[in-house]
C-alpha cells in the first residue's frame, strides 16, 4: 500500500517544543487535584499503556482532510457532546455508529463525494464549564467536568477530581474502539446491506419513505457495478472511521503523546483528530501551545467574538508551513450572529491564501434554557445556521466542507422540534444528557437530508 503522508506537504518540529512545554504557559480549564502523588502515580501508567490509535491512521485522516479543503470529500463529525462510564455499553456505541453510517449514506448518495467519518467518542469525557464550582441550597463543590475528571453527583465526594478517572477513561475508550473496528473489520458497515443500518425510528418516522428510497438506489447502483465487473466489489464492504475529542486534559492528552518508529515528531495517540474549543483558544495559552506541536491533523472553535486579526495569529501558530490537511476551522456563530460575524474570517482567510478546512457547528451557538431548567437547542436555530453558512460561504468564495454536531442513536428528547416536531413538554421524557442537548437519531438524519437539499438549491443555476 502506498504511503499516504508522500503526497503531504513537508514541515518541521517547531522550535522550543516539547509535550510538556504547555506547563510553562497560562492553562485555563484544569481541575485542581488535591493529591499531587496520586496525579503522579496515574500520569506514569497512562504512559506505559498503549495508544488507542496509530501515526498511520492519523496521516491517513491527515491527506482525507486534505482532500476535503480541495472539495474532494466531506468532513462528517459527530457524536456525544460529553460520553460517560456508564454508556461505554455494545447498544449505545453500535447505535451511535448506526446514526453516523446512515448519515454518511444520505451524504454520499446526495453529495456525490466521499464522506470522512470522525466520531466525537472514544475519548470525549472532558468538558469546558463556564464556572470552577456550582452552589446548590447554600453549598459549593466543584463542577462536573465530565467522567474523566469527576462524577455528576452532586457530593463532596464525587465531585473531587481524581486523576484515576484517566486510566479508566482511557480503558474505556480503548473499549470503544476495538468494538468499533470489530463491527466495521466484520462487515458492518457494508454497503451491500445498508439496511442493517436501520434503527427503530425507520419503520415510523416522517422520513421512512424518503431513507428507504435512498437505500433501495444505492443497492441498486452497487448490483450494476457488479453486473458490470463480473465480481462483487470487495471495497464496500468496510469504510474508514475515525475519532475526535476535545483535548481539553492536557496531563491526559501529553501522557499519549508519543514518537513512534519510522516518523519524524510527536503524534497525539488518545486519538486522531484532537481539537480545541472556544474556552482554551488563548494565542499565548497552554492548549495552543500543546496543539502546535504533534503532527495530528488539529481543529479550532471559533465564534462570533473571534477577530479576524486573532484568528490570522492563531493559523500562523498552528500551521505555519501551511501543510494540507493540517487545520480545520469550526464556525459555531449562533443563527443570530453568524450571518454579521462569519463573512470577515472568510474573508481574510481567503485573502491571505490559507488552506484551511471550514467545518459549521451549528449547535453549541444555539443553546438556550427553558422555564423549566432544562438547557435545550431549537432544531429551527440549528437549520438556519447550517443553511446561513452555506450561503456566506458561497458568497465569500470559500468552501464549507464539513459539519460538526453532538448527537446519539439514542431516543432522546434534548432538542426541539425536528420532524416529530418536539415541544418543551417532551423535554422531560427522554432527556439523558448530562451536559448538552443532543440531536436525536431522526434529527441527526434530517440534518444530513438538508444539507444535500442545500448544496443541491446552490449549485442549481441562475435563471435570466
Amino acid at each position: 500500500m502506498a504511503n499516504p503522508d508522500r503526497t503531504l506537504h513537508p514541515v518541521n518540529l517547531p522550535a522550543d517544543w516539547a509535550p510538556d512545554t504547555w506547563r510553562t504557559h497560562p492553562a485555563t480549564q484544569m481541575p485542581v487535584y488535591p493529591d499531587a502523588a496520586a496525579l503522579q502515580e496515574a500520569l506514569r501508567e497512562l504512559r506505559a499503556l498503549p495508544p488507542l490509535v496509530t501515526s498511520w491512521e492519523i496521516i491517513a485522516l491527515k491527506q482525507h482532510l486534505a482532500e476535503a479543503q480541495e472539495g474532494k470529500r466531506f468532513l462528517l463529525q459527530g457524536g456525544d457532546c460529553a460520553e460517560s462510564f456508564a454508556e461505554c455499553s455494545s447498544d449505545v456505541i453500535s447505535n451511535r455508529l448506526k446514526v453516523l453510517l446512515q448519515m454518511s449514506l444520505v451524504l454520499v448518495h446526495g453529495l456525490r463525494l466521499p464522506v470522512v467519518r470522525v466520531g466525537r467518542f472514544a475519548g470525549q469525557y472532558a468538558k469546558p464549564r463556564s464556572t470552577d464550582d456550582e452552589t446548590r441550597n447554600g453549598v459549593t463543590l466543584p463542577s462536573y467536568r465530565g467522567d474523566i475528571v469527576n462524577a455528576p453527583g452532586f457530593t463532596a465526594e464525587e465531585r473531587t477530581p481524581d486523576p484515576r478517572r484517566m486510566i479508566k477513561a482511557h480503558a474505556r475508550s480503548a473499549m470503544t474502539m476495538n468494538f468499533v473496528r470489530a463491527l466495521i473489520d466484520g462487515g458492518f458497515a457494508d454497503l451491500h446491506h445498508p439496511e442493517y443500518w436501520d434503527l427503530r425510528w425507520v419503520g415510523h418516522s416522517p422520513l421512512a419513505d424518503e431513507y428507504h428510497r435512498m437505500v433501495a438506489s444505492i443497492g441498486d447502483a452497487v448490483r450494476f457495478m457488479e453486473t458490470l465487473s463480473g465480481s462483487q466489489v470487495h471495497n464496500l464492504n468496510r469504510v474508514d472511521f475515525y475519532t475526535a475529542h476535545e483535548a481539553l486534559l492536557l496531563p491526559y492528552e501529553e501522557a499519549q503523546t508519543r514518537q513512534v518508529p519510522r516518523q519524524w515528531g510527536w503524534f497525539n495517540l488518545s486519538t486522531h483528530f484532537p481539537w480545541i474549543g472556544m474556552r482554551t483558544a488563548a494565542l499565548d495559552g497552554a492548549h495552543v501551545e500543546y496543539f502546535r506541536g504533534i503532527r495530528n491533523p488539529v481543529a479550532v472553535k471559533i465564534g462570533p467574538s473571534t477577530t479576524p486579526d486573532a484568528l490570522m495569529k492563531l493559523i500562523d501558530v498552528l500551521n505555519p508551513e501551511d501543510e494540507p490537511g493540517r487545520l480545520t476551522l469550526v464556525h459555531r456563530m449562533g443563527a443570530t450572529q453568524i450571518g454579521s460575524k462569519l463573512p470577515a474570517l472568510l474573508d481574510v482567510v481567503r485573502r491571505e491564501g490559507r488552506r484551511v478546512l471550514w467545518v459549521c457547528d451549528p449547535m453549541h451557538g444555539n443553546t438556550e434554557s427553558t422555564a423549566n431548567g432544562y438547557k435545550t437547542r431549537r432544531f429551527g436555530n440549528i437549520r438556519n445556521e447550517l443553511e446561513q453558512a452555506y450561503e456566506l460561504h458561497a458568497v465569500a468564495g470559500t468552501r464549507l466542507g464539513g459539519v460538526h454536531l453532538e448527537l446519539t442513536g439514542e431516543d432522546v428528547t434534548e432538542c426541539l422540534g425536528g420532524a416529530r416536531e418536539l415541544t418543551e413538554n417532551d423535554l422531560a421524557r427522554a432527556y439523558r444528557s448530562t451536559v448538552d442537548p443532543r440531536l436525536n437519531y431522526e434529527q441527526a438524519l434530517e440534518t444530513a437530508m438538508l444539507i444535500v437539499r442545500k448544496q443541491a438549491q446552490l449549485m442549481q443555476p441562475v435563471q435570466a
